[in-house]
């Protein structure tokens, strides 16, 4: 958690001032029991009706000015604790965005949400308690031991024996229940988990009827992490019976060995009330102890897992000069040279010995079977993941010598998984240009083939575009990703599978518009298709992470026998030969 506290610097004040306000209040606090004794002693006892009054106005006067100190305290620790997390998890979010596909992948997205939400929140909540309670409490608890020696040290020989017992029943119960409240957090990322899952997929799940199903994983990650809770619940449940029958067992001996000590004039009976408000004192705060306790453990595992996201860096950095790389004459648009890649640096290639030059203005073709390592292949163009060896240049230099602010203006990239973002059409295709105009964004639409539906709308391009563009069926989704790339006005324009929920009639008007509209742009097309790509100037075969064939449709087709069985498998050979 010490690493953290970077983040409360700008709150120092806030740090330092609020505890001494607290502290304040404790020592009025402990005050009052002293007043009282006076009250009773000087004032019940005499029948001084004035006096009692006094006295009481006093007492009036060490809560109001306690209630002050406690309500500026507070102030501050709410100011610091939610200043802190604000910082804390912009920061979190920013570094999440600075990671590669590689880390993000290995973290998982429910867990990135567990922690920039639920783990800053414990966080925020240790902060408030370390400003408001982690010098009130041990202050009070060895204070009321204190006060209760200027009283009567004999009596206060028992607050000497209470607290150290009543400190370790705290201790047995509190070291016992710590390490669920750590199982409890990965319990809470299992749950954040299915409920992504089950929400984000609710439409499959209905379609194959498995609600009963996905009801029982989530009850069953429900309970597991009831059951630890129930568990910590059961433990921390000893502590209130533990605490307060010793609390109860020590104010029986105040009381008792106070009367004979009554009896004898050593003490008063307003003094014997004084040391019982004593007593409470010392339990109360004890308590809270116990409480901080549970809290900045479960704030020690939070941190634990913030910290390792803090820790993560990329493996895809940004170079340190941001001056633009000049283009190297006469280079190939994009080159792979020698490309591998290996995912986990495990030894195990998602791709091989990848040679490939693309001239400018080409269209390319990509094909291959599952997991042959297309997609893989023009996620590196734009280094969404690096090489693990050779190079992918683009006009000859390096892609890792690009600013990504440069290389991604350069390559457009559509990918699999149309995303769209809650606005409208319009501020979803200024995304890659935020200056385009609307006749730039309807030319865009109309070689996407999405103006028809787009116009058809009674808003058109302020028509609202809900979470994830689910108020779109899957092909216009993918379409307004095309045209989001298209406005960009790419160098380099990757379509990854991008018009695989598109019919056959309109992905070839699709592809005809491409060539027509995007003149000068190098097109690299990801398709399981064959009829997508067999009119591309070139196409790329891959075959497990290598490339298998480079060629038109016919050269392929005499020499590649992976191409060859893609193509049968899809086409009679009437339709192949044609």
């Amino acid at each position: 958690m010490r690493e953290l506290g970077k983040y409360l610097k700008v709150y120092r004040k806030q740090v330092v001032l609020g505890p001494i306000f607290k502290l304040i209040e404790a020592i009025f606090e402990l005050i009052i029991p002293i007043v009282t004794a006076r009250i009773i002693d000087e004032g019940v006892r005499r029948g001084d009706v004035p006096y009692v009054w006094q006295m009481g106005g006093v007492m009036l006067l060490l809560g109001v000015v306690g209630l002050c100190s406690a309500l500026v305290c507070q102030k501050m620790a709410a100011v610091a604790a939610q200043g802190f997390g604000t910082v804390l998890r912009g920061e979190l979010f920013r570094h999440i965005n600075t990671l590669s596909y590689a880390e993000i992948d290995r973290f998982g997205t429910p867990s990135l949400i567990t922690r920039l939400t639920n783990d800053v929140n414990q966080l925020q909540l240790a902060v408030a308690m370390l400003i408001r309670l982690v010098v009130r409490a041990p202050f009070l608890a060895i204070g009321a031991v204190i006060m209760a020696m200027t009283i009567d040290v004999p009596l206060a020989l028992i607050f000497v024996v209470a607290t150290p017992l009543i400190g370790l029943a705290l201790y047995l119960v509190m070291s016992r229940s710590v390490p669920f409240f750590k199982s409890i957090q990965k319990k809470l990322d299992a749950i954040s988990r299915l409920s992504r899952e089950s929400l984000s997929g609710v439409r499959v799940i209905r379609a194959f009827s498995r609600q009963e199903q996905e009801a029982e994983r989530f009850t069953n990650a429900a309970d597991e992490q009831a059951a630890a809770a129930i568990r910590v619940g059961k433990l921390s449940a000893l502590l209130n019976p533990i605490t307060f029958a010793m609390i109860n067992f020590s104010i029986l001996a105040i009381v008792w060995f106070g009367g004979f000590r009554v009896d004898t004039g050593v003490v008063t009976q307003g003094q014997i009330v004084a040391l019982i408000n004593y007593m409470n004192q010392t339990l109360l705060a004890l308590v809270v102890v116990a409480n901080l306790v549970v809290i900045f453990t479960k704030a020690s595992a939070s941190a634990a897992r913030v910290n390792e996201v803090l820790h993560t860096e990329t493996t895809v950095r940004e170079p340190d000069s941001a001056a633009e790389p000049q283009p190297v004459f006469g280079a190939p648009k994009v080159e792979f040279r020698g490309v591998g890649l290996s995912y986990h640096r495990s030894g195990e290639y998602a791709l091989r010995d990848c040679n490939i030059a693309i001239a400018a203005g080409e269209t390319i073709g990509i094909i291959g079977g599952t997991g042959s390592g297309k997609s893989t292949l023009v996620n590196l163009i734009p280094r969404f993941y690096d090489v693990t060896e050779g190079q992918v240049l683009l006009d000859g230099v390096d892609v890792r010598e690009y600013p990504f602010a440069v290389l991604r203006s350069r390559v457009g990239i559509v990918l699999q998984q149309s995303e769209l973002f809650a606005g409208t059409i319009r501020s979803n295709l200024q995304w890659g240009n935020a200056a385009a105009t609307d006749e730039e964004l309807w030319q865009a639409l109309k070689t996407a083939q999405a103006e028809d539906f787009v116009r058809a709308l009674p808003k058109g391009l302020s028509s609202p575009v809900s979470q994830g563009g689910k108020n779109y069926s899957g092909g216009q989704r993918q379409r307004l990703a095309i045209a989001r790339t298209l406005a960009a006005n790419p160098q380099v324009l990757i379509l990854d599978d991008s018009a695989s929920a598109l019919d056959f009639a309109t992905d070839a008007a699709l592809r005809r518009a491409l060539r027509n509209d995007t003149a000068g742009a190098t097109v690299l097309i990801v398709s399981q298709r064959v009829s997508s790509i067999r009119h591309a100037d070139r196409i790329i075969v891959l075959d497990d992470g290598a490339v298998a064939g480079i060629g038109t449709h016919e050269e392929l087709m005499r020499s590649c026998p992976v191409y060859q069985e893609i193509c049968l498998s899809q086409m009679n050979h009437e339709e192949v030969a044609g």
